[in-house]
C-alpha cells in the first residue's frame, strides 16, 4: 500500500442520516469508511427540527401518506418510489428506536407523540422534542464511534471519484476516490469495491439557506463527472420560514409550528395565507414560499412575521423548546411576540439518478439521502419525507451491498494525486470573490420566481465563472473553500440547464413566463457526454 492510500470494502462519503445508518448496517462484516467533510456533527441531519414521517397511528393508512406525497409533489413523484419508501416507513422506525432515538412520547401514555405538518392529512410525524435531527444523529454518531470495522474519517473533503474498467475491460466501475485531508493539507486515496455518496443537498449555491455551510452539491457534481446521469435540478425547495435577524445565520424555523396553530402575519398583523391556498398555513411548502415572496414584495416588506403566541407557554415551552431558546438569544419571545421570517433554500429535490436500491449509472457507485434523485419528492418535497428516505434506502443500498460485494474484484492501485505542476495561491479573494458572485446570482435569477430572461443572464454568467474556476482549479493546490466553489459551479450549471429545459411552471420551479404547468408530467435528466452507462472501454495494442 502506497503512502497515505487507505483500502476499505465500502467508503462512505457523507456522515449524516444516510450515511451512518448504511455504515451501521453493514460495518459488521465488511471494513468501512465514512468521511465526514467536517466535525461528523456538522452535517444537514444534525440540524433538522421537524421529525420524520411514517405511517404509525392506526386511524392512518399507506395510502393516505402515498397520496399525499403524489399530491404534494405535482405529478413529477415516481408511484413505485413513494409506495416502496411509505411501506418501509415503519420499519425505519422501529430501526431507530432500537438503536435507542429517543422519540417524543405522549404526556398520558407511552404511545409515541405525532405531529403534522404541510401537505400531511394525518398526524404521522414522529419527532424528538423540535430537534428530531439532532437526536437520530447523536445516536447515529455514538452507535458509529463504538463499532468495529468502521472508521470515520473527519475534516475529509472528497475531491473525485475513481473510476477504472472492469476485469472485462468493457465499462467502468467506481473504485474510490481521492480525498483532501484538511488537517493534513494533502490529497489521499481511498479504494473501495463499493462506494456510497452521501454528501447531501446543494442549497449552498443561494445566496440564503437555512443549510449548514457544507451544503455544497459535493456528490452530485462529483457523479456527473464520473458520467452518472441527474435529474430534477431545477427544484430547489425555499423553506417559507427562516429566521430573519442580522445576526442569525441559518436558523430554521420548523414547519411543526404552522401544524400546531402558528399563523403567518404581515408586519401589521394581518394573516394571508387563506388568500393562497385552502389549507392556508399547512399548504405544501412551495406555495407558502410564493405567498410569502409575493407578499413581501406587494407591501415592500423585508419579512413576515410567524405567530404562536396565541398558544399556552407551557405548549411552547413543551413542543419547540430549542426554537424558543434560540429566539430568546436574539431578543425575541415567542410566546408573547412573533417571529420575523423569510424564506431560504432549504431542500435539494434533484439529484444523481439512482433506483430502488440506490444504484447510480456508474458501476458500484450508490447515492443515498439528499444527493440522489429517488422520484420519491417531485416537484416539491412534502414535509418530513426526507429523512425517512435517508433511512430507507440507505438500507436498501445496504441490503444490496452486502448480497454483491463478496463477487467484486478488488481495485488496482490507481496513481496518487499529481501536484506537480501547481503550486500555492497568493490569490485566494478571488475564490471568495467567485463564491459570493455565484450565490447572489443564482439568488437573483434562478430563485423562487424565475423567467426566461433571467435564466439567460445566469447561463452566461455561469459559463464565464466556470471559465475562471477552472483556470483556477489548473494551477493552484487544492482546498476546502476551491472544491466546494468548483462544485458549486457545477451543480449551479445544472440547475440552471434544468430550469432552462422546464417550459412550465410546477411545484418548486416557477416561471412568469410560463406560468401554468404542462399537459404531461416529465423528469429534466441531463446526460453526461460521458454517461458511464454507454462507456465502452477500448483497450489498444
Amino acid at each position: 500500500m502506497k503512502k497515505n492510500a487507505y483500502n476499505f470494502d465500502v467508503l462512505i462519503i457523507g456522515s449524516g442520516a444516510a450515511g451512518l445508518t448504511l455504515a451501521l448496517n453493514i460495518a459488521q462484516q465488511f471494513k468501512v469508511a465514512v468521511l465526514s467533510k467536517g466535525e461528523i456533527t456538522e452535517g444537514s441531519t444534525w440540524h433538522a427540527q421537524g421529525g420524520i414521517a411514517a405511517v404509525l397511528d392506526d386511524e392512518d393508512t399507506i395510502d393516505s401518506h402515498v397520496q399525499d406525497t403524489l399530491a404534494a409533489g405535482g405529478g413529477l413523484c415516481h408511484r413505485d418510489t413513494v409506495e416502496f419508501t411509505v411501506r418501509n416507513s415503519k420499519e425505519a422506525i422501529k430501526w431507530l428506536i432500537d438503536i435507542g432515538v429517543d422519540f417524543t412520547k405522549n404526556q398520558d401514555s407511552d404511545d409515541y407523540h405525532l405531529t403534522r405538518e404541510g401537505g400531511h392529512s394525518h398526524r404521522r410525524i414522529i419527532h424528538s422534542a423540535d430537534a428530531t435531527g439532532r437526536a437520530v444523529h447523536s445516536t447515529l454518531v455514538d452507535r458509529a464511534r463504538n463499532t468495529d470495522d468502521l472508521s470515520l474519517f473527519e475534516h475529509h473533503v472528497a475531491l473525485d471519484l475513481i473510476t477504472q474498467p472492469e476485469p472485462n475491460g468493457k465499462r467502468l466501475r467506481c473504485a474510490g476516490a481521492y480525498v483532501f485531508n484538511r488537517a493534513r493539507d494533502q490529497v489521499e486515496v481511498f479504494t473501495a469495491k463499493a462506494v456510497v455518496l452521501a454528501t447531501g443537498g446543494a442549497s449552498k449555491v443561494y445566496l440564503y439557506t437555512s443549510n449548514p455551510d457544507g451544503a455544497s452539491g459535493d456528490g452530485i457534481a462529483m457523479a456527473w463527472r464520473a458520467g452518472c446521469r441527474v435529474a430534477n435540478m431545477e427544484f430547489n425547495q425555499f423553506h417559507p420560514t427562516c429566521l430573519y435577524h442580522p445576526k442569525a445565520k441559518s436558523f430554521l424555523i420548523t414547519e411543526a409550528l404552522r401544524g400546531e396553530g402558528a399563523k403567518l402575519r404581515l408586519p401589521n398583523g394581518e394573516a394571508f395565507m387563506h388568500k393562497f391556498h385552502e389549507r392556508a398555513e399547512l399548504a405544501p411548502r412551495d406555495v407558502v414560499a410564493r405567498a410569502i415572496d409575493h407578499e413581501m414584495k406587494r407591501v415592500g416588506s423585508d419579512y413576515v412575521h410567524l405567530d404562536i403566541s396565541h398558544k399556552p407557554p407551557e405548549f411552547i415551552n413543551d413542543h419547540f423548546p430549542t426554537v424558543k431558546e434560540q429566539c430568546l438569544q436574539y431578543g425575541i419571545d415567542i410566546t408573547k411576540e412573533p417571529i420575523p421570517v423569510v424564506p431560504a433554500a432549504h431542500y435539494t429535490c434533484g439529484g444523481v439518478a439512482v433506483n430502488l436500491k440506490g444504484q447510480t449509472d456508474l458501476r458500484n457507485l450508490y447515492a443515498i439521502g439528499e444527493a440522489s434523485f429517488t422520484g420519491l419528492h417531485g416537484a416539491n418535497r412534502m414535509a418530513s419525507n426526507s429523512l425517512l428516505e435517508c433511512i430507507v434506502y440507505a438500507k436498501s443500498a445496504a441490503d444490496t451491498i452486502k448480497a454483491s460485494i463478496d463477487s467484486i474484484a478488488p481495485p488496482t492501485q490507481p496513481p496518487e494525486w499529481d501536484e506537480s505542476r501547481v503550486t500555492d495561491s497568493d490569490e485566494d479573494v478571488v475564490i471568495s470573490h467567485n463564491w459570493d458572485e455565484l450565490r447572489r446570482f443564482m439568488w437573483d435569477y434562478v430563485g423562487i420566481v424565475r423567467t426566461h430572461k433571467r435564466l439567460e443572464r445566469a447561463t452566461h454568467r455561469i459559463k464565464l465563472l466556470q471559465k475562471e474556476i477552472n483556470e483556477y482549479y489548473s494551477n493552484y493546490k487544492v482546498g476546502n473553500d476551491l472544491i466546494e466553489l468548483r462544485n458549486l459551479a457545477m451543480v449551479a450549471e445544472l440547475i440552471i440547464r434544468s430550469a432552462v429545459a422546464r417550459k412550465e411552471s410546477r411545484g418548486l420551479h416557477y416561471s412568469l413566463d410560463y406560468p401554468k404547468p404542462a399537459n404531461i408530467a416529465q423528469d429534466t435528466v441531463l446526460v453526461p457526454m460521458n454517461h458511464a452507462a454507454q462507456k465502452t472501454i477500448v483497450h489498444s495494442d
